[in-house]
């Protein structure tokens, strides 16, 4: 019998659930599972992975014991307002630390990616729940719990119980803005962070904050014993205010009197967790999706007549061999993860390090902190051969002479390098009060690239090693990294001495080196320059194939 016209019969074999049935039923328990059950199955037959594991663990509870300790300590001593000043601030720098590690980092907890949902019949609503759920049940967001404790202990000690129930909540609303910050944050930028560009700029990020650990300690120190804590008490107390550190007040206003001010806090935060989770789930398909959206200008776009060597070269850069050999180095500069952190490191030193000489408990120290950023500039050239690996072979084959070879790298580096100096200079002037004088911390600080460079170009033909096959800005290879950092520190400290009849002639001519400074400086620097390349390339000459062998991986 032959079917009726317009139904369609089902296939023949059993038949699947409706995925009605599938989005209904499950809850958020199964991720919390799944998120168990994927790291208990990493560290099987792993003891390397369990080690690592044991010893993040470890971190995490000294963290968080150490924050509860920090954040009681105001209770036990019965300051409230010690306890107004780090309980609002303290909490504000626990949300930006959750805002801003997952686009470091993300990716380390596999079942919190959301493309590994993406074949699944799940409802929004489900997933969303479920997967911040899953990231309460990690170890950062139980370090951050028990760390922000002490903030209820602070509270019940100055205000009693019911300020403590109160900063308990607060606690609870703070660690639920911080979990959806950061799955939002991870959701939204889940695609572009797949992108090549986007690993390259998390690279920068991380170079950034790793060259800025010891500036910012000595600024920090330096703001603390200038600092106005009534003014301090004021920012506190508006920043009291905002999602950042409105959940981590509540017990406060409690202990003041201010009880109408909880759930007036309450609102904003819920408020910005419910912006976040509507954020959330707008990109939440397209962080399941995976794909990235190509902004970028196709070949139709890029056709302008050019050849390969000509898009390599600049416009109005010269068309002989040292532009191009500079042209090729300035891409690496700005495109090599390594050269680009060392770059940033010494962008870093530039800029804090006067910031901080004026700040600091020494101040008048900016021109001489601006001396040290001089001597530090060369350092990344200590190794420049390093950089290129085993595609040195290329120059080596090519016949490229040494002095030529130096010259076209220096000139690539001066060109990120000496904007910095002209930068740090004005800075300084402008730092000691005394503008007249940029001229010359400017004249000062070419004298002391200058001799830098007379002394790293040589290091970096003569002690050339090589550089790993990893792409980390901060890799170096296994094993005597001492003794390959000691030229590098030879090289600065040289620099630094061979500098000093410049530092002298500013001291004896008193007011006239405020007009003299710059010529004389560049002068000097120019002609120490001269000598250490002309050294450094004929060196090359001799050891081409000596430093191809020590810069290509074993």
């Amino acid at each position: 019998m032959r079917p009726r016209r317009g139904r369609r019969q089902p296939p023949p074999g059993p038949r699947l659930a409706p995925a009605r049935s599938t989005r209904q039923g499950l809850g958020v328990w199964p991720f919390v599972k799944l998120k168990l059950r994927i790291t208990a199955n990493g560290l099987r037959g792993r003891p390397a992975r369990v080690t690592l594991f044991v010893v993040g663990a470890f971190a995490a509870t000294v963290l968080a014991v150490l924050g509860y300790a920090g954040f009681a300590l105001p209770g036990l001593l019965g300051d409230e307002r010690a306890a107004g000043m780090l309980l609002p601030f303290g909490g504000a720098l626990l949300v930006l630390g959750w805002l801003f590690l997952p686009l470091l980092f993300f990716g380390v907890d596999e079942s919190l990616d959301p493309a590994r949902f993406a074949l699944l019949p799940l409802r929004r609503r489900t997933l969303i729940a479920g997967l911040g759920v899953a990231a309460l049940a990690g170890l950062p967001a139980l370090a951050t719990l028990t760390a922000t404790a002490g903030m209820v202990d602070t509270a019940a000690r100055l205000g009693g119980p019911l300020a403590g129930l109160a900063e308990a909540l607060g606690v609870t609303a703070g660690l639920l803005l911080c979990v959806t910050l950061s799955r939002a944050v991870t959701s939204a930028f889940a695609t572009a962070l797949r992108s090549r560009r986007a690993r390259d700029l998390a690279t920068i990020m991380l170079a950034v904050v790793a060259a800025s650990v010891g500036p910012l300690q000595l600024l920090l120190l330096g703001l603390l014993n200038r600092a106005d804590w009534d003014n301090v008490a004021a920012i506190a107390t508006v920043a009291g205010w905002t999602p950042l550190g409105a959940p981590y007040s509540m017990g406060l206003d409690v202990v003041a009197g201010r009880a109408w001010a909880v759930p007036i806090k309450l609102v904003i935060v819920l408020a910005a967790v419910g912006g976040l989770v509507w954020w959330w789930s707008r990109t939440l398909e397209q962080a399941m999706a995976g794909t990235a959206t190509s902004g970028g200008r196709g070949p139709a776009a890029r056709a302008d007549g050019r050849g390969p060597v000509d898009q390599l070269m600049f416009r109005w850069w010269p068309r002989t061999r040292f532009g191009a050999l500079v042209a090729r180095e300035t891409r690496y500069w700005w495109r090599e993860n390594r050269r680009r952190a060392g770059l940033v490191a010494l962008t870093m030193a530039g800029l804090f390090l006067p910031l901080t000489s004026a700040l600091g408990p020494v101040t008048g120290m900016a021109g001489g902190m601006a001396f040290l950023v001089g001597a530090i500039a060369p350092v990344a050239l200590s190794n420049q051969f390093g950089y290129d690996g085993s595609a040195y072979a290329t120059n080596l084959s090519i016949g490229i002479p040494g002095r030529l070879e130096i010259h076209s790298r220096a000139a690539a580096h001066a060109l990120f390098t000496v904007p910095l100096l002209v930068l740090v200079a004005v800075l300084a002037g402008a730092i000691s009060g005394q503008p007249a004088r940029i001229p010359a911390h400017l004249g000062t600080l070419f004298a002391v690239y200058g001799t830098g460079l007379a002394l790293m170009l040589p290091i970096s033909v003569r002690a050339a090693y090589a550089l790993p096959e990893s792409t980390g800005p901060f890799a170096v290879t296994s094993g005597g990294g001492l003794a390959k950092g000691l030229p590098s520190l030879a090289g600065m400290i040289g620099g630094l001495l061979g500098a000093l009849p410049v530092v002298l002639a500013g001291y004896l001519l008193g007011t006239a080196w405020t007009w003299a400074g710059l010529p004389i400086g560049l002068g000097y620097g120019a002609a120490a320059y001269l000598v250490g390349s002309g050294i450094a390339g004929d060196l090359l000459d001799r050891r081409m194939p000596e430093v191809l062998a020590a810069v290509t991986p074993r």
